[in-house]
C-alpha cells in the first residue's frame, strides 16, 4: 500500500513538473490599440529582442521632481560639481544623464529602467514621447533619445490573425495583461542554459548578441564550404575560439567551426544572462567562454509576481556615523525596488534591481562595493551609480526629507 501511495506521489510529482514547463505565463502579453481604434492581442515581441516579462524596457525620463527637495544651497553645490565644463551645444551626456545648459536650472534627466512586468501601459504621445503607467498608477513621461525602445516596430501573435507587426507610429497604447498559462502560439521556447566565463558561470536565461531569446532565432556563421543558419533549439554549446569564430555543438553531435558573423565574433554585442537574485550581465565577448543550453525549468516570472511594486526602503549611513533611516531616492532618481543598479567588471555590464541588493559601500571616485541579499559580493565601476557622478541620495524619513551627498556616504543599506 505504501508503495502504492509513493507511486501516485511520483505520478503527481511528474505531472505537477511537466505543467511548470509547460507554462507559457513568462511571455509578454496584451493588447495594442492602433489610432484608428483596431485591436490586436496575443503575446508581443518587442523590435526582435524583448519578449519576457523580465526583459528590460529602457527610455529616457522627461523630468527629475526629485530636485525639488533639494535647497537652493544644495542644488548650486550639485550644479557646481558636475556643470564645470560647458559645450558649444549647450549639452552634456554622461552615462545615463542628460545636462542642458540652456535651461537656466538643471535638469539632471535621468534613464528610466525597469522589467516589462512592472508596466501597465504605453500610451503615445509622438513618435519620440509615451507616457508610461506602471503597476501602482503612477504615471512617468518618457522620450526615446538613445533608447531604442521607444519607436520598436511590435510584433503581435494575435490570436486570430496570426503575427502582426505594427509601426510605432500607428499605435495609440499598449496595455499589458496576464499571460494565459498556455498559448496557442508563442515566438519559441527560452533560450536558457550555463555561461563560463572570465567572471564566473552564470545559469538563467540567455540573450545570444543582445537579439536572439528563443529557440527559432538562429545563430549565422560561415563554414569553409558556405554560409549557415542554425536555430538555437538545434546547438547544445557554443564556444569562443579566440576572438574570430566559434565552436557550434549541435544535439545530433555534429560539430562546426563558425566564424565570419558578429553571432560568432568579437562583433558580438553581448551574452545576457539574467540570473535569479542577481538580476542581468552583460558580458563582453573577451570574457565570454562557452555556453551550454538545457531546457528552461519555465518560462519565467509571470506578470502577478510584478503586482505589487515597493519603494526603496533601508538606512544610510554617513561619513559624521549619522545614519538616516527611511524610504530611500537612489542617485535622486531611483525609487522603487524594481529600477536597476548598473556597474561594471571588466568591461561587462551589470544591470541589478535593488530588491536583490543588500548594501552598497563607496569605496574610491570611480567604484563600490556591493553585496546582494544572496550573499554574492561584487566591485562595480564606470557607472553613475557606483562613482562620484552619484548625484546623492535622498531619504524619507519619519519626520523629514534629508539629502545626502554621494561623498558623505559611506553605505546605503536596503532591507
Amino acid at each position: 500500500m505504501k508503495g502504492q501511495i509513493k507511486s501516485i506521489a511520483v505520478i503527481f510529482a511528474t505531472i505537477f513538473s511537466l505543467s511548470l514547463i509547460a507554462q507559457d505565463t513568462g511571455f509578454i502579453y496584451g493588447k495594442v490599440t492602433t489610432e484608428d481604434g483596431d485591436e490586436y492581442e496575443g503575446p508581443i515581441r518587442w523590435g526582435k529582442e524583448e519578449v519576457y516579462w523580465t526583459d528590460m524596457f529602457n527610455a529616457s525620463k522627461d523630468e527629475n521632481r526629485n530636485l525639488d527637495y533639494l535647497s537652493d544651497r544644495e542644488l548650486e553645490s550639485l550644479e557646481d560639481r558636475y556643470y564645470s565644463k560647458r559645450y558649444g551645444n549647450g549639452v552634456i551626456r554622461l552615462m545615463n544623464v542628460s545636462w542642458d545648459f540652456d535651461d537656466d536650472d538643471a535638469d539632471f534627466v535621468h534613464e528610466f529602467a525597469c522589467e516589462f512586468g512592472n508596466l501597465k501601459s504605453i500610451r503615445l504621445r509622438s513618435r519620440s514621447r509615451a507616457e508610461i503607467t506602471l503597476r501602482d498608477g503612477k504615471e512617468i513621461d518618457i522620450e526615446g533619445s538613445g533608447y531604442n525602445d521607444v519607436g520598436a516596430k511590435i510584433r503581435v501573435l494575435d490570436k486570430d490573425l496570426g503575427l502582426v507587426a505594427l509601426s510605432w507610429s500607428r499605435i495609440d497604447e499598449i496595455e499589458f495583461m496576464k499571460t494565459p498559462s498556455k498559448l496557442e502560439e508563442v515566438y519559441g521556447e527560452p533560450l536558457y542554459g550555463t555561461v563560463e566565463s572570465d567572471l564566473g558561470r552564470f545559469t538563467g536565461f540567455i540573450q545570444w548578441d543582445h537579439d536572439e531569446r528563443v529557440g527559432t532565432d538562429v545563430l549565422d556563421g560561415d563554414t569553409r564550404d558556405g554560409d549557415v543558419s542554425i536555430p538555437f533549439r538545434k546547438i547544445e554549446s557554443i564556444e569562443r575560439d579566440g576572438y574570430s569564430s566559434s565552436i557550434v555543438k549541435l544535439k545530433s553531435g555534429r560539430e562546426l567551426d563558425l566564424r565570419g558573423s558578429n553571432d560568432v565574433n568579437d562583433d558580438n554585442k553581448g551574452i545576457i544572462v539574467t540570473v535569479e537574485g542577481l538580476g542581468r550581465i552583460d558580458l563582453e565577448w573577451e570574457d565570454f567562454d562557452k555556453v551550454t543550453f538545457k531546457d528552461a525549468p519555465n518560462s519565467g516570472r509571470d506578470y502577478d509576481s510584478f503586482a505589487s511594486p515597493e519603494k526603496i526602503k533601508g538606512q544610510v549611513e554617513v561619513d559624521n556615523g549619522d545614519i538616516h533611516r527611511g524610504t530611500i531616492i537612489y542617485d535622486l532618481d531611483e525609487e522603487y525596488a524594481f529600477e536597476v543598479l548598473n556597474g561594471e567588471d571588466n568591461d561587462s555590464k551589470y544591470v541589478i534591481p535593488f530588491r536583490n541588493v543588500k548594501w552598497i559601500e563607496p569605496r574610491s571616485s570611480d567604484r563600490s562595493n556591493v553585496e546582494l541579499k544572496n550573499g554574492d559580493q561584487l566591485v562595480l565601476e564606470d557607472s553613475q551609480d557606483v562613482s562620484e557622478r552619484n548625484q546623492g541620495v535622498l531619504v524619507r524619513t519619519s519626520n523629514d526629507m534629508v539629502y545626502i551627498p554621494w561623498d558623505r556616504i559611506r553605505r546605503v543599506t536596503i532591507q
